[in-house]
């Protein structure tokens, strides 16, 4: 009979903290042992981490203890931690460990890592590592390369287990067994799925190991096999990869070339890297940011940021324009300078709100044309009521402020109306620029406010223009 623990005995184990992050005494005793110049200890703190720590820990480095740490590591830098580093933080990595390492390096990772590392190397820094990586890894590299950007080509390794249909459990087990033992390269590290093919090479079911192990010897392949598994085309987006494997449940998936020919397979650990990229991506963007700066030089920083700031100006001015029209009413009512900006900033956040919901459920694949008019008669709904009650509420604060029963029910109906465009717009702009092929997480923000501002003043300038003067 197992052991029951007392409730009341305190867990053991090392600290949450220490097992979800690298912790900060480690990061300072490895920076005291940087600065000291003792490199064996420095090779020695970072043999001790987890590829993924270790990483995190180079890119808290500066530049130049980024460098020399390298340098430390040249012959034997661990290819696990490569494949865990910023984008940028990597490309200064690889610059410092130089050509032949790289190679080496990148001769030691799984093919889906190669290639991401790969891929992100200038033309001519592609083509040096590519000569110094032995030939069988650089023919599947090469062939990665031709895949579409951010589709399952780049994504899958390319190491995968395949058994033929006449096979039976024993001979699948011994086979695999027998791979180990002999060190063969072409299976992968670890796996899920074995894969069960026909003379094409083309999969006709998948036998999950949990099942392969639990079945006795002498049964086919064939008979315990799952037939309804889930074909990926080399060609498919990696958002689709990832909603396929969320909607299925997978863990992994066999990828098929234009004539239904088994190429790779992808796994779960690299779709949950895929849809933390591009949720980072979407929140980048909605910030107009286009991608994780953080370890970009400033000057970098500042040019990617300074297009997006150059559009929000445009639209400053639009909003400004608008003002200027009714710049005699407000002259003669200086109360509505006052409130104006009251209207706009609350249809701007309704707004925000209701873009939020739509760009994420486009995400999700949860908003479609089929059920488009009814979350478009929602919102609306939701504006409406939101409306008529703020309306209430600002028409009173504008009555008892300025003393003016009138300027509140002008404020209040332009509150109901820019809440009801707010609501329109913030569904509306997603689903017009998906439409379109535009990535609603671009630009739909930049259009929402655009539209709330200038809805927002003109009418309630246009209602005091018409009403109180």
């Amino acid at each position: 009979m197992a052991d029951v623990k007392d409730p009341a005995e305190p867990a053991s184990g090392p600290p949450v903290d220490a097992v979800l992050d690298l912790e900060p005494e480690t990061e300072q005793v490895f920076l005291d042992v940087l600065v000291s110049g003792d490199g064996a200890g420095v090779r020695t703190l970072m043999a001790e981490l987890h590829p993924a720590d270790a990483a995190d820990l180079l890119e808290r480095l500066g530049p130049d203890e980024r460098a020399h740490v390298v340098e430390i590591l040249r012959d034997d830098f661990d290819p696990e931690i490569l494949s865990e580093l910023d984008e940028t933080v990597r490309d200064h990595v690889v610059e410092c460990l130089g050509v032949e390492n790289v190679a080496a390096v990148i001769a030691g990772m799984e093919s889906d890592d190669a290639l991401e590392v790969i891929e992100e190397l200038d033309e001519d820094e592609q083509q040096q590592v590519l000569d110094a990586i032995p030939p069988g890894d650089r023919t599947l590299i090469k062939e990665g390369l031709t895949y579409p950007e951010d589709s399952a080509g780049r994504l899958m390794q390319r190491e995968v287990v395949t058994v033929p249909e006449f096979w039976t459990v024993g001979e699948t087990i011994d086979f695999l067994r027998q791979s180990a033992d002999s060190g063969d390269d072409e299976l992968p590290a670890r796996f899920y799925d074995v894969f069960i093919v026909d003379p094409a090479h083309r999969p006709v079911g998948s036998l999950t190991l949990s099942r392969l192990l639990r079945t006795r010897r002498p049964v086919a392949v064939a008979d315990i096999m799952d037939t309804e598994m889930k074909l990926l085309p080399v060609a498919t987006d990696q958002e689709e990869v990832a909603y396929v494997f969320r909607q299925r449940d997978l863990v992994s998936a066999p990828v098929v070339d234009d004539g239904g020919r088994l190429v790779g397979a992808i796994t779960i650990d690299d779709v949950v890297d895929v849809i933390d990229e591009e949720h980072e991506e979407d929140i980048m963007r909605l910030g107009g940011v286009k991608e994780d700066d953080l370890y970009e030089a400033t000057m970098d920083t500042t040019r990617s940021r300074f297009g997006w700031l150059l559009i929000n100006l445009g639209t400053a001015i639009l909003a400004s324009i608008v003002i200027g029209l009714f710049d005699a009413t407000i002259e003669q009512m200086v109360a509505l300078a006052v409130l104006m900006p009251i209207v706009a900033s609350m249809g701007g956040n309704a707004g925000t709100q209701t873009l939020t919901v739509a760009v994420r459920a486009l995400a999700m694949k949860e908003l479609t044309a089929a059920n488009a008019g009814r979350v478009i008669g929602k919102e609306l709904l939701v504006g409406a009521l939101n409306g008529v009650l703020f309306a209430a509420l600002i028409g009173a604060v504008a009555w008892i402020w300025f003393g003016s029963g009138t300027l509140g029910v002008v404020i209040g109906l332009a509150m109901i109306v820019n809440m009801l465009v707010a609501g329109l717009a913030g569904t509306t702009i997603p689903l017009m620029l998906y439409r379109i092929g535009v990535d609603p997480a671009v630009a739909s923000s930049v259009f929402l406010t655009t539209v709330t501002d200038v809805v927002g003043f003109f009418v309630f300038l246009g209602l005091a223009a018409l009403i109180l003067l």
